[in-house]
């Protein structure tokens, strides 16, 4: 787990934090940032947590099931709400419902908020991806998604914003986040580079609007408990700040893992590679070590502008540094390095 680098406790710190999908990446973070302050938390997901310890906080639930989700955010009654329960993967490429959980899933817990009694906020987690890479949207509901898992995220926010919520709200964009409890594809990222078969795409070295988890965390706490007027019915970007450059956050996991030195390969040389992943994506293999998009997003320069969510959140509690650190011994306790 992440060892806290701020007070655990601050006096706008709510006392009851309801959390869908408790158990995912995210969700894990979240379940421990709120129990290190002494909230009661409750988790609701489909799956059992990771994390043993958090068991006593777990209530299996199923959010596409209305009846299900009414009953247990009724029982709870929370007093601020982290909608974090999702399909995240983008390996749907036929039918938007493979989805559901996204779209029907977010509106079934908006109408079971609607029977709280003392909710006072509730953040929507959706996704960077509501717009491909390199797009820069003009305003909060100009999309340009890359994939089934993006336009999903799309009618996600659309169904928060037409809800008619009458408590406060909001919508937050993680970008691209990583840290303890992670997966794809940023796991591979860290475990390539432990075991030296990382190779750095020629010359380039884009910047990346990246989020290590633990400051993640404590952008959701700020954004939860920041003045109305300036966070809700708004959507905003979560990212770390500054945005960090691709071969110097290489370098700091290299030596993090004390592996040995990055090397580099001509980019026609990643697109053979990566255009070989295409296929064997398109013959089923799931997780190929690289495929033309992550490629392309690998290489594109990804920089959100933070100015608003650094007067928000205020100084991080970790640095790139400290991130990597505690991301890689938790790696080294699961045995991934």
């Amino acid at each position: 787990m992440i060892t806290p680098v701020e007070p655990i406790r601050n006096a706008e710190d709510p006392s009851r934090v309801l959390i869908t999908g408790g158990s995912g990446f995210l969700g894990t973070n979240a379940v421990a940032w709120y129990l290190r302050r002494g909230c009661e938390v409750l988790n609701l997901d489909i799956k059992a947590p990771e994390e043993p310890s958090h068991v006593a906080q777990w209530l299996a639930c199923d959010i596409l099931d209305r009846r299900s989700i009414r009953a247990a955010v009724r029982g709870f009654d929370p007093e601020v709400v982290l909608h974090l329960a999702a399909r995240t993967d983008l390996r749907e490429k036929r039918k938007l419902e493979g989805y559901a959980v996204n779209m029907e899933g977010t509106a079934n817990t908006i109408e079971a908020l609607l029977s709280c009694k003392n909710l006072r906020r509730s953040l929507f987690a959706s996704s960077r991806m509501v717009c491909r890479i390199g797009y820069t949207p003009q305003n909060e509901e100009d999309y340009c998604p890359p994939n089934l898992y993006g336009e999903s995220k799309v009618r996600m926010e659309q169904v928060v914003r037409s809800a008619g919520l009458d408590t406060e709200w909001l919508i937050a964009r993680p970008t691209s986040i990583w840290g303890p409890w992670f997966g794809v594809p940023y796991r591979g990222f860290f475990g390539a580079i432990a075991r030296g078969i990382y190779y750095h795409p020629g010359t380039r070295n884009p910047e990346k609007s990246f989020g290590f988890v633990g400051n993640t965390m404590h952008q959701f706490g700020r954004l939860l408990s920041a003045p109305a007027k300036a966070v809700c019915g708004k959507t905003i970007y979560v990212c770390d700040y500054p945005p960090l450059r691709l071969r110097e956050w290489a370098e700091t996991i290299r030596r993090a893992v004390d592996a040995r030195p990055i090397r580099s390969m001509p980019l026609w040389a990643l697109r053979v590679v990566a255009y070989a992943g295409d296929i064997l994506e398109g013959c089923g293999w799931t997780r190929p070590p690289l495929t033309s998009f992550r490629l392309n997003n690998l290489m594109t320069e990804m920089v959100f502008d933070t100015r608003s969510l650094k007067d928000l959140c205020g100084a991080l509690p970790y640095s790139l540094e400290e991130g990597v650190k505690a991301t890689v011994a938790w790696m080294t306790a699961v045995g991934d390095v």
